[in-house]
């Protein structure tokens, strides 16, 4: 007698994997990383590859004592590895990639059962976690070589508005898209992001629904409610800077921890976007990205009943 399988819907084969979708987000982050390289050196590149490895090897530790399969090579670890060193500053000691790659790993993703029942973006509750154990070491900035000439520490974009500054004379448009700007290691360029994001979208692994809603609902909320006399009011200015492009483009777009449906993503993504722009503009701190994606994975389940169209029997 032959054994079937019943599961539930939907029933369509793919020929993509998760291992080759995580391959082809790693090589889609790869521009964010040499980026990186040119505007704040080798330093850079040394801790994303101290996170990447750390991520591997928490991930092989824990599935190792929990008696599990190992995929450590199925490319999910090093996406989660790249993206917690992408929120990093340039400045960071070795041991704190490592530490967060460990909240990131057993925190974020394996205390729920790992790859598939996570309910937060790893990545993210690592940061999270060493925003809250360390924060002068995940508030200090080095600014790229280009700035310095007249001195090793910078503010970011962001954070110059939040200190009142009038910012015109420190950044253009044209260097927040390039990415020479102090800022963590991953979201400086948008110009490199939205390189690697451009592949994403030609594969057909992210949709426009959750990124074009969560810049564009920041962007004019923004816009909206921004200080008068200062760039606060400066919707591009705003999209540019800070990690709404990292967190728009990659982080709000897992599969994982985000809605199935092209409505509950936009509803995801706006409420990413009102989180963030209400942060940005009447919290103590200057961005609020991290906190605005790990808020609404929160809120995902939830979407997902609320959006997914159910089959009813007559």
């Amino acid at each position: 007698m032959q054994n079937l399988i019943v599961s539930s819907a939907p029933h369509i084969h793919s020929p993509d994997s998760t291992k080759k979708v995580m391959w082809s987000v790693v090589l889609a982050l790869i521009p964010a990383g040499i980026a990186a390289g040119i505007f704040f050196g080798i330093q850079a590149l040394k801790i994303i590859f101290v996170s990447v490895l750390s991520c591997i090897a928490f991930e092989f530790l824990i599935q190792k004592f929990r008696k599990q399969r190992i995929t450590v090579f199925d490319g999910s670890a090093i996406v989660s590895g790249i993206l917690l060193a992408y929120c990093l500053p340039p400045s960071v000691p070795f041991w704190l990639p490592i530490i967060g790659a460990f909240a990131a790993i057993g925190l974020g993703k394996h205390i729920f059962g790992g790859l598939g029942h996570n309910i937060f973006n790893p990545a993210l509750v690592g940061r999270a976690f060493l925003v809250v154990s360390w924060p002068k070491l995940m508030t200090t900035w080095t600014a790229p070589f280009s700035y310095r000439i007249d001195a090793v520490s910078s503010a970011t974009p962001l954070a110059l508005i939040k200190g009142g500054e009038a910012i015109s004379g420190h950044f253009s448009y044209w260097k927040l898209f390039m990415g020479n700007c102090g800022g963590c290691l991953g979201e400086t360029s948008a110009l490199a992001l939205l390189l690697g994001a451009g592949f994403l979208f030609y594969k057909k692994y992210i949709s426009w629904h959750i990124p074009l809603t969560y810049i564009l609902s920041v962007g004019l909320l923004t816009w909206l409610f921004g200080k008068e006399g200062l760039l606060n009011g400066d919707f591009v200015y705003n999209i540019l800077a800070g990690g709404l492009m990292l967190g728009a483009l990659f982080m709000a777009t897992d599969m994982v921890t985000t809605p199935l449906s092209n409505k509950g993503k936009i509803v995801f993504g706006l409420g990413c976007g009102c989180i963030t722009a209400l942060i940005r503009l009447k919290g103590g701190y200057p961005e609020g990205v991290s906190y605005a994606i790990l808020l609404m994975n929160a809120f995902t389940p939830l979407i997902d009943k609320l959006t997914i169209n159910r089959t009813r029997v007559l």
